[in-house]
């Protein structure tokens, strides 16, 4: 099963929506000094009258703008007069309102606007060319709308735009490079939409421009080097593209750039080195990209840096002791790269840290026993995927604000701490290391934690029974991974109060008893793996209550007595794994009915009788399917020809007799299919030769005639078995000879 914590986001995400925000409000454009006097013009009246017509208006919000009312139209809702010039529209203040519907052409006979605000609408259909008519627009802002298609080049007109805020629409084609003519321009806001094409160049040398935000396009070429000489800008966001080639070492000595999100593109090379012996970046995200080479040493000239994100590259080498001197920082996100070496001592020691994520490189070492002390504010500590070895620090409970503790798949050794004082604690992953349970007191003391929503503790060295206090951990766990241990006893009936579980896997171990009935009341429960124990009894036929179950793996057990019907109430199930049981009887035809099933259906090595349902045709999501090594008799169900995604079928082992069905023509895309060892007759059939996607086929030890389909299928040889060619070769003289070995008529 994949690690489904939900441990690793990035941070860049929290702070851009804030960043957008503070950037896009309408305070920053300052009052405007008006143009020169024109005489009144009433057409701006009809031109309200026209957006009117155009907009739906749920709300109601624009039941003002009416010709027939006796209030004047500066008065209306959402609009702002100049007050130099009479019965002039300067601006339009629309936010929120739930409008459908288009604005253009109407609002560009505005021609005295200076500032349109209607951001968070349901706004669509193009930005037309028309808008160039705005000559006095200074304020634009349209983000969280639907609008598409191009920006136009007369957009170019807008001579004195300062802000233009599109962000969230569908927005396409490329950013036309006129825009840079727009020399005032001090924030443009574009995230989010389906831009292609290069970057303009010439934004770098915008003399205003502060904030440039195009995250979420499909933006490809180079970041343009200008961008890294500009003067002004303080904020790039560019994160989330395809852009490609070197960051542009000006970028990193900047005197201005105080955020840089190149996060999430296809960028290259080394990361540049820092010749400033001062700057005033502040945040810088890398991460997702193709980088490589070492993290340069002069990484630590940036005394302000409070979030270095560099997860996800291909770096290498070690963390410079240099990074240990940025006193500022709170969050490092290293994760995800090949680098080595122990931690430098000095990062331990940067108790501003509030994020450390190292994991998935090759870290040696151990964690300083005082980290909780040294770094009193880490909510996450991400150190998985590593070397580290040694015990882990009881003082990690004097960081009382952490939620996250990752240190999956190292080396730690020793008794689990007791965790209960971090009362904040909401991921906790301590899975494939050689730790213990001793006394199993840990357990006991995370009934404190309650916030906690996910508990991996797999593949470790815990043993003995699990403890009853199991059904008092926080009524939030919804994932609880006990795999690969050695414990021992049975299922505690308490673990049914834990009824916001959704995946329960307790497999590979040597817990016996029987599947406890109050496993009922996880209604939540979308994964339960019990596998590979030593579990006897039948299943409950509570289990199929469980009606947001898609994954139930109850193989390598001693499970007794019939399958019961009623797991066919469990309508979203996508796999199910019953084999290597004792159960016995019928298959019940219901099970046929989740036609959800997509994944595998296995009920293999049972002792199943009676024959295969014709129902078995409803299965038509079906991938894989083993019924192989029980009793069943009968024909093969020509149904199951409607199971026409099948890529494996296995049904060796059986007493089944008659014919291969002609309907097994349509499974052309099946990769694997073992008949073998039961009674069938008849001709084999041709159309065998016609499916390329085959690689296994074994109809060995059956009563079939015929030569051997000459075609993909007739170069695969079954693995530990006679191949077809032998088989049929010698047919007759070995006929009565393989009756007699396998004693087809006393199995």
């Amino acid at each position: 099963m994949p690690h489904v914590a939900t441990r690793k986001l990035s941070i860049s995400l929290l702070l851009v929506p804030i960043l957008i925000h503070f950037l896009s409000k309408g305070r920053h454009v300052n009052s405007f000094a008006e143009p020169t006097p024109v005489l009144p013009n009433e057409s701006d009246e009809h031109a309200l009258l026209c957006l009117r017509s155009q907009l739906s208006d749920p709300s109601g919000a624009l039941a003002s703008w009416r010709n027939n009312t006796s209030r004047k139209f500066c008065e209306w809702y959402g609009v702002t007069c100049s007050a130099r010039h009479a019965s002039r529209v300067i601006a339009l203040d629309l936010e929120s309102l739930n409008f459908s519907g288009q604005i253009f052409p109407c609002i560009a006979d505005l021609n005295f606007l200076t500032r349109i605000h209607m951001p968070n609408n349901q706004l669509n259909g193009h930005i037309s060319p028309e808008i160039g008519r705005l000559t006095r627009l200074r304020y634009l802002n349209l983000s969280m709308n639907s609008l598409s298609g191009e920006l136009p080049e007369t957009m170019s007109s807008c001579s004195r735009l300062q802000i233009v805020d599109l962000v969230s629409n569908s927005l396409e084609g490329e950013i036309p490079p006129s825009l840079a003519q727009c020399s005032a321009l001090q924030q443009i806001i574009l995230g989010n939409n389906n831009f292609h094409g290069n970057i303009p160049s010439r934004f770098g040398l915008l003399p205003n421009l502060t904030a440039l935000f195009i995250p979420g396009n499909k933006l490809t070429g180079i970041i343009p080097t200008l961008l890294g000489s500009s003067k002004s800008l303080k904020w790039v966001n560019l994160q989330n593209n395809s852009l490609t080639g070197r960051i542009p070492p000006d970028m990193f000595n900047s005197t201005s750039l105080i955020y840089i999100d190149l996060s999430h593109n296809e960028l290259s090379g080394s990361i540049p080195p820092l010749s400033q012996t001062f700057s005033p970046l502040q945040y810088l995200s890398l991460t997702t990209n193709n980088l490589s080479g070492e993290i340069p040493t002069s990484i630590g000239n940036l005394s302000s840096l409070n979030v270095l994100q560099m997860a996800q590259n291909n770096l290498e080498g070690s963390i410079p002791e240099s990074l240990g001197r940025i006193g500022s920082l709170q969050q490092i996100d290293l994760t995800y790269n090949d680098l080595s070496g122990p931690v430098p001592s000095a990062i331990y020691t940067i108790t501003s840290l509030s994020y450390l994520g190292i994991g998935a490189n090759q870290f040696v070492g151990r964690i300083p026993i005082d980290i909780g002390y040294t770094l009193p504010r880490l909510t996450h500590l991400i150190l998985e995927g590593n070397r580290f070895e040694g015990s882990i620090p009881i003082s990690l409970v004097n960081a009382s604000s952490l939620e996250v503790l990752d240190l999956r798949s190292n080396a730690f050794t020793g008794v689990i701490p007791s965790f209960g004082p971090l009362r904040n604690l909401i991921n906790l992953d301590l899975g494939v290391n050689r730790l213990e349970s001793g006394d199993w007191t840990f357990l006991s003391s995370l009934t404190n934690c309650t916030k906690l929503e996910t508990l991996w503790l797999d593949r470790n060295n815990l043993q003995g029974i699990i403890p009853t206090s199991v059904a008092n951990l926080s009524k939030s766990l919804e994932i609880l991974i006990l795999i690969e241990n050695q414990l021992t006893g049975g299922i505690p009936s308490g673990i049914g109060e834990l009824t916001s579980l959704t995946a329960l896997q307790m497999d590979k171990n040597l817990i016996s008893g029987h599947i406890p009935d109050s496993l009922r009341n996880l209604q939540n429960l979308s994964i339960l793996s019990l596998s590979h124990n030593k579990l006897s009894g039948e299943i409950p036929l509570s289990l199929g209550k469980l009606e947001q179950l898609t994954n139930l793996y109850l193989e390598e057990n001693s499970l007794i007595g019939h399958i019961p019907a009623s797991l066919a109430s469990c309508k979203n199930l996508r796999r199910l794994n019953l084999s290597c049981n004792d159960f016995s009887g019928s298959i019940p035809k219901e099970l046929f009915s989740i036609t959800t099933l997509s994944e595998g259906l296995d009920l293999s090595h049972n002792h199943l009788t009676g024959c295969i349902p014709m129902e078995v045709g409803r299965l038509i999501n079906l991938n894989s399917l083993s019924m192989s090594n029980n009793q069943l008799s009968g024909q093969i169900p020509s149904t199951l020809g409607e199971c026409v995604l099948l890529d494996s079928l296995h049904l060796e082992e059986n007493f089944l007799n008659g014919s291969i069905p002609r309907s097994f023509t349509r499974l052309r895309g099946i990769n694997k299919m073992d008949l073998s060892q039961n009674k069938l007759s008849g001709q084999i059939p041709e159309f065998f030769r016609s499916f390329s996607s085959l690689q296994i086929l074994n109809l060995s030890f059956n009563d079939l005639e015929g030569p051997v389909p000459q075609g993909e299928c007739s170069k695969i040889t079954p693995k530990d078995r006679p191949t077809m060619e032998d088989v049929y070769a010698k047919i007759t003289a070995i006929k009565e000879e393989l009756f007699a070995l396998y004693n087809y008529g006393s199995r």
